[in-house]
């Protein structure tokens, strides 16, 4: 066993008085030493409930005949941390959880690990972590929040919420009106209740064999969550038994399944820059251009909130991811030779599923779309690509061209928007916030949900360098790439310019002539940092472009 390297031999008598001092018996040292990676925390929705999943899965490996020890992984909720400088310090906890995670794994020699995450770059860090470090592992998160209810009985989720600030602004809604979804958007514990960016990287988790059956949808409230998190805390010492990896699960084959459920699903763009980041702990390199190619021939078979009208609750009922999947392998779309966390193949896994509900999971051969969710443009104002949601794109904005409307920041954009100085057909560009300049590349959902709930998500576009939450709907292109920061062509910009995008053809173009740009290059100087001091400087200095996954370069 690895942890032989803490408990075995007089050499390590001092080590094991330290580990005496835990209160651990002589017996409970000759097991394996599994670590319990817990998110819990007392701020986060999505993590209020990990401290009970923890102790479920504890309860699993004791019951299995492991010796479990918790340790900490930190998460931040991105709907709090939304619209102020906050969320400058979302994306990076991605590689801050997976460092330390890391450091704690290998220091303490643990010979399996159970990941507990549940927002949204807890998921993949805790997945970076578990690449990186390579001992036998397996994921449970705390699982989804249930939709809400409005007064009137509609169901209703934290995007309808943004949404509907910028109604309120609009003069479409009441303060009272406010308060109804306010009160009642989020009514329980769990990762936010579409398919946003934490419940797409769950879901993701399981299409990389990484998790067992129901990790991405089983509502967070449910016993079943418990039930869950019991057995695997017993299969995880099955995975160290039989020696099974991250990376003999993580294979090149296993990234290309869970780009091609993401495209099913019609999952978050964050999984863009989560799923690079991932495989490049592994040893996988994936090109972003490859999303179109599988795009190209993976049918879009869910619409859920933001894209539709349904839920995770919904998606669970109807039999889950594994019901996705295998719906996607009646047309061989899937690689199902794949051994994963259950001990068995993506086919045995997939034996006995059936899809429950073909309104909630559409049959493949009757999809929303034949292509996927998930589109990556390039053209002169994004050479190495920008990413949009296709899938959450109104029909009349998927070709579309109009004048630029340019700010600097997100904070000048959503003034605008709600002074009303943005008009059908604008295309609004929000620079100098990728992950550089932000620096850590802020969502924008109070921009985008401002432009829904003004009645305007038919007839404007946004673009920027920055990304998006999974809650955001509309035409939202995000991860322009090279960022501003870094002189790409999206510092060119002015103020009128005629921006044209063409979904369909994956295009995007800046109607301005290379000799044109070439000037505004000449004379283009690049903005003072925004953070000089601290981890969003050292970050700033380290992290590759957004079409790299946003990785920190050594």
């Amino acid at each position: 066993m690895l942890s032989d390297n803490i408990k075995k031999g007089v050499e390590r008598a001092p080590n094991v008085s330290l580990l005496y001092a835990l209160g651990l018996t002589r017996e409970e040292l000759e097991r394996p030493i599994v670590g319990i990676v817990s998110s819990y925390n007392e701020i986060v929705p999505g993590h209020m409930n990990l401290d009970k999943i923890t102790q479920a899965v504890k309860d699993g490996v004791r019951a299995a005949g492991g010796t479990p020890i918790m340790f900490p992984a930190i998460a931040v909720c991105d709907g709090i941390a939304m619209g102020h400088i906050g969320m400058k310090y979302s994306l990076v906890t991605r590689d801050l959880i997976a460092d330390s995670t890391e450091a704690m794994a290998i220091a303490h020699q643990f010979d399996g690990l159970v990941m507990i995450p549940n927002c949204d770059k807890n998921v993949p860090g805790l997945l970076m972590a578990a690449a990186r470090v390579n001992v036998p592992t397996i994921f449970c998160s705390g699982g989804p929040m249930l939709a809400g209810h409005l007064r009137d009985g509609r169901r209703t989720c934290l995007s309808h919420m943004f949404e509907a600030v910028g109604a309120y602004h609009a003069g479409t809604l009441d303060e009272q009106g406010v308060e109804d979804y306010t009160e009642n958007a989020c009514p329980s514990c769990g990762s936010c209740s579409g398919m946003y960016t934490a419940n797409s990287m769950n879901c993701l988790t399981e299409a990389l064999g990484m998790a067992l059956p129901g990790n991405g949808t089983i509502p967070a409230p449910y016993s079943a969550r418990l039930r869950l998190a019991k057995l695997t805390g017993m299969k995880i010492m099955e995975l160290i038994k039989n020696n099974i990896r991250p990376r003999d699960i993580m294979t090149e084959a296993a990234f290309h399944n869970a780009e091609t459920v993401d495209m099913a699903l019609g999952c978050s763009t964050n999984t863009m820059l989560h799923l690079p980041a991932i495989a490049h702990e592994a040893g996988v390199s994936i090109d972003l251009d490859r999303a179109n190619g599988i795009s190209a021939h993976t049918p879009n078979l869910c619409h859920l909130a933001p894209a539709g009208d349904t839920f995770m609750e919904d998606l669970d009922r109807a039999g889950g991811v594994y019901a996705v999947m295998k719906e996607l392998t009646r047309k061989n779309l899937l690689d199902t030779s794949l051994i994963t966390a259950t001990g068995e193949t993506v086919a045995a896994n997939l034996e006995n599923v059936k899809n429950l509900d073909p309104e909630i999971i559409r049959p493949i051969e009757k999809p929303y779309s034949a292509n996927g969710g998930i589109a990556v443009l390039r053209g002169n104002l994004a050479p190495d690509g920008c990413v949009v949601k296709q899938s959450a794109v109104a029909p009349e904005m998927m070709v579309h061209e109009g004048p630029a409307r340019v700010f600097d920041s997100e904070e000048e954009a959503i003034a605008a928007i709600y002074a009303g100085k943005i008009a059908a057909g604008d295309v609004v560009v929000i620079r100098y916030e990728g992950p550089k300049g932000g620096p850590g590349m802020r969502e924008m959902l109070n921009p985008t949900s401002a432009i829904c709930g003004m009645g305007l998500g038919e007839s404007v576009a946004l673009i920027t360098d920055g990304r998006f939450s999974g809650a955001t709907r509309g035409a939202s292109i995000g991860h322009v790439s090279p960022e501003a920061a870094s002189g790409g062509n999206i510092a060119l910009v002015h103020e009128g310019d005629l921006i044209a995008i063409d979904i369909p053809r994956c295009k995007i173009e800046l109607r301005v002539s290379d000799a044109e740009l070439a000037e505004r290059r000449a004379a283009w100087v690049c903005p003072p940092p925004k953070v000089t001091t601290g981890y969003l400087a050292r970050y700033a200095k380290m992290v590759s472009s957004a079409d790299k996954g946003a990785i920190l370069e050594v």
